[in-house]
């Protein structure tokens, strides 16, 4: 008995053991072989996947109006695969019944009769050639992105009593397309996506990854009974960026810098190199327009037509056109570097306010301008006399500033160009934004020569950008606040909800509320009684800045003519900037062509904004 329980307890052991081995066997075989055979497995069960697609997010305006948007289209694939098994087993069935099943009149030949009629583009003869030369394939794209319309009018035919059975072997394939309502209004700053949902330019590349999604997916298999098992991952769709931009400003200006080139256009020349426009919140630096001339249709953006003549494209070699499509995609108010001209006084007269350099009541002769070492002299327009500094400005006298930026100094004048934020970027949320820190003197090149700090006194031998003066003029006229200008005012989810929101950003503070104040009421003058009055608008209190800066080289005699105004004087709610880049006059050294498209605008958007109406000011002498 003993004997028995011994040999008992030995073999349960050896099966303990044998057990154990063989768990670990399998354990082994799952983590180094598992995928290798779950796939063998798989594909024996007639596995399949298909990719779910993402909707790329929407951009809209301030007030939800759509600027860009995805919208679904659908590609009309082929199963030439069920095509044949459905014509095999259609014609074996009729042999059955003793009759002849015509293949003329089959369901290869049903089937693509009715995609000719609905899809023209889709010819007879080629379905039966895909059907007939590769008959296993289940996966052939016959059209790419045709409409729902479309597609539902198809799907209603495979659907109908009397053509269900005329058709089969054809499925649609979703997926979306980016359509832009508007498709020349704002080109530059909405940008253009390239296949695969990459953004390329403007808003569209700088928030790619925020409008971009991630694919869902459906996998299916065959089980060990002949049915079908389908799990679905359902796509996460790209989230909507909400702007600043308010669609209602943006196609005012646009439509008047349009009106404007097309009243200077001539001799086969459009009516400016560039024109543009900026219009902010001064007082927390959101975008509200932003206009590029010449624009380009965001629906073809690589089409030359609408900007060059026909004789002008077959002139250029493929290069001269990659570099035109490179200016026209080019925003100019955020890349494009340019000598402000007088646009750049107010900050000067603001420097010398906070530095003491000036006290307010200072006046200054004018002789007709200012001789420099090497006698180097730098002219005025004018022989002012003796002239205040309300009256520098109001007349744009450039000897007084060159005065002013010579009792400042090189070190105070180099300091204040940097805080008002000259020379460096602004952190727009926009592509394409240059470094201009080299387009500045240091403070020992103006130091070493006089001349350049005079000349930059008067905005001329240095550089800036359309956003960084913008943003720099803001201060001055808001009570001294640099605000980070932007573009994105919130990120909102698939079902709509707030997931991230922008709030204004103070960069530094530039000058005091009294020079502010001192500032607006020059600016106010400028407008009133100065170069600035053909920008007036009636009934509206406004305060502003011409600029004529004469181009490089200067012998050339080429000219950036601009004005940058603000309402109302004593609480701005609104900065309109314009530049119009050599106008296709003659004589180009006049701002009145920037001022009558800004006065125009103004005009406008001054009582959609509810701007205050001026009580009365008297026109300045």
């Amino acid at each position: 008995m003993k004997r028995m329980q011994g040999t008992l307890v030995r073999c349960f052991l050896v099966v303990c053991v044998l057990l154990v081995i063989l768990v670990i066997r399998v354990m082994a075989i799952q983590a180094i072989d598992g995928q290798r055979y779950q796939k063998i497995v798989l594909s024996q069960q007639g596995y399949s996947s298909t990719v779910i697609p993402y909707k790329r997010g929407d951009i809209v305006d301030a007030k939800g109006s759509v600027l860009a948007t995805s919208v679904d289209v659908y590609n009309v694939i082929l199963d030439c695969k069920q095509l044949n098994e459905e014509q095999k087993r259609r014609a074996k069935s009729a042999a059955k019944k003793g009759l002849t099943y015509n293949e003329s009149e089959g369901i290869v030949s049903t089937t693509a009769y009715y995609l000719s009629k609905v899809f023209p583009k889709i010819k007879e003869e080629e379905v039966k050639g895909y059907v007939a030369t590769d008959p296993k394939c289940q996966y052939k794209v016959l059209l790419k992105q045709v409409s729902y319309k479309k597609m539902n009018a198809f799907k209603k035919l495979m659907e109908a009593e009397d053509t269900e059975e005329k058709i089969k072997g054809i499925w649609f394939e979703k997926e979306y397309k980016r359509e832009y309502p508007y498709p020349t209004l704002a080109s530059q700053l909405i940008g253009f996506t390239a296949s695969g949902n990459e953004g390329v330019t403007g808003l569209e590349n700088q928030y790619n990854s925020v409008l971009n999604g991630v694919n869902g997916r459906s996998y299916g298999y065959q089980n060990e009974n002949n049915q079908m098992e389908n799990t679905v991952a359902e796509p996460k769709n790209g989230k909507t960026v909400v702007t600043s931009i308010d669609l209602m400003i943006q196609n005012t200006c646009m439509k008047e810098v349009q009106k404007y080139n097309k009243k200077l256009a001539k001799g086969g020349k459009r009516g400016s190199l560039n024109t543009a426009v900026l219009v902010m919140n001064p007082n927390n630096g959101e975008i509200k327009a932003m206009v590029s001339y010449p624009t380009f249709d965001l629906t073809n953006p690589r089409d030359l037509s609408g900007v060059y003549t026909d004789k002008q494209l077959l002139a250029m070699n493929d290069s001269e056109k990659l570099d035109a499509l490179n200016g026209i995609w080019q925003n100019f108010p955020v890349s494009f570097t340019y000598e402000p001209g007088s646009t750049a006084k107010p900050f000067t007269v603001a420097m010398g306010l906070e530095t003491g350099a000036l006290k307010g009541n200072e006046s200054f002769m004018c002789d007709g301008g200012q001789r420099f070492a090497g006698n180097v002299f730098v002219r005025c327009e004018s022989h002012h006399g003796i002239i205040d500094i309300r009256h520098a400005l109001m007349y744009s006298c450039n000897d007084a500033l060159m005065q002013i930026g010579s009792r400042i100094g090189a070190k105070d004048f180099s300091r204040y160009q940097h805080l008002f934020g000259f020379g460096q970027k602004t952190g727009i949320d926009l592509p394409g934004e240059p470094r201009t820190d080299s387009l500045l003197y240091t403070e020992e090149a103006l130091e070493k020569t006089p001349v350049n700090l005079g000349t930059n006194a008067f905005g001329q031998n240095f550089n800036t950008t359309m956003v960084q003066l913008a943003s720099g003029f803001s201060s001055l006229i808001n009570g001294g606040n640099l605000y980070q200008p932007h573009i994105m005012t919130e990120v909102r989810d698939d079902a709509g909800n707030v997931v991230k929101q922008y709030d204004p950003v103070i960069e530094k503070k530039t000058v005091s509320a009294a020079t502010s104040k001192k500032i607006r009421n020059y600016l106010r003058s400028v407008v009133t009684g100065g170069t600035g009055v053909t920008a007036a608008v009636k009934g509206y209190d406004i305060g502003g800045k011409t600029g004529t800066a004469e181009k490089q080289p200067r012998k050339k005699h080429k000219y950036l003519v601009s004005f940058i105004g603000f309402a109302p004087v004593d609480d701005p709610q609104l900065v309109v900037y314009v530049v119009v880049n050599e106008p296709n006059v003659k004589d180009q050294a006049h701002s009145t062509y920037a001022q009558e498209v800004a006065h125009n605008i103004l005009k406008t958007i001054l009582p959609y904004c509810n701007i205050e109406q001026k009580s009365s000011h008297k026109k300045e002498k």
